[in-house]
């Protein structure tokens, strides 16, 4: 099996002591399903234990005995509910360290989340046979971290950045500028490959970078584009104007995007909001 094959439940070595394991929970927000990673032989740290699906956690920890390791510490990039519930499940076979950030509840945030350490942006912690640095990459999420290994210089993205797609940006818990300013943060770094939450590791890891900064800005231009042409409207109205080349059928998932950008324009004084519409200041 290639490592672009994703099939669920099947653990894949994507580099030296890193292993992807996909949930079996595909769908329009999450691709194939959701990547757990498991660093290490002997002290496996997982990163994004996934959704709580029972058949998930037991590929996870029959992946880590296979090995002939033993689960050490969980990592968690963000509370979404496909991405950090399984540490419950996970916590229920084995009692190890759980570190993650939690967030003020938006009612899409996994609320059964109860980390023991929160990381600290810039830091490296050595788990096991990996050093990891945190970086807090606010913008899907306000508590969102990716993960740098030195040695290799993969980052795990969660959903920061996806293979493939495009990430949806939902207010108020996501912020378009904080989601732009985080994406070049992470350029600052030495990066050599990406590691998502949803696909296939990503191996130029700055040209992918700099492809999502200009496509959300060109993205933001086809709004300014639609408000300019519907000076007041609701963001129902705008949606399939400024995003006319994506297919109807994403459309309501778009719109949540298309508000953080007029958040973002609110706040540079280009647009006002009048209860549900929206008017163009130019």
């Amino acid at each position: 099996m290639s490592e672009a094959e994703i099939i669920a439940g099947r653990a894949v070595t994507i580099a030296p002591g890193v292993r992807r394991l996909t949930a079996d929970n595909p769908g329009v927000m999450t691709g194939p399903g959701t990547n757990s990673y498991l660093l290490g032989d002997k002290q496996v740290t997982v990163i994004d234990p996934g959704p709580a699906l029972p058949d998930h956690a037991d590929a996870i920890m029959a992946a880590i005995a296979e090995g002939g390791g033993e689960l050490s510490q969980i990592l968690v990039t963000h509370t979404h509910p496909d991405h950090s519930p399984c540490t419950q499940l996970l916590l229920a076979r084995k009692k190890v360290p759980v570190m993650g950030a939690v967030v003020a509840s938006d009612g899409r945030q996994d609320e059964s989340f109860h980390p023991d350490a929160e990381p600290e942006h810039g830091c490296q912690y050595r788990f096991g046979e990996h050093a990891l640095t945190a970086i807090h990459t606010p913008g899907h999420v306000d508590n969102h971290y990716c993960w740098l290994d030195k040695d290799s210089g993969m980052l795990f993205t969660g959903d920061h950045v996806m293979q493939g797609s495009t990430v949806v940006i939902v207010p108020p818990a996501g912020n378009m500028k904080a989601y732009l300013a985080s994406l070049k943060l992470i350029l600052d770094y030495p990066l050599t490959a990406l590691a998502p939450g949803h696909g296939t590791v990503i191996e130029d890891a700055a040209a992918e970078v700099d492809y999502l900064i200009r496509h959300r800005l060109g993205r933001e231009q086809k709004i300014i584009q639609a408000c300019m042409q519907l000076p007041v409207a609701t963001v129902e109205e705008l949606t399939p104007i400024a995003y006319d080349d994506v297919d109807k059928s994403l459309h309501f998932v778009a719109s949540f995007s298309l508000l953080a950008h007029l958040i973002k324009l609110q706040g540079e004084g280009r647009a006002a909001q009048d209860a549900a519409q929206w008017r163009w200041l130019g």
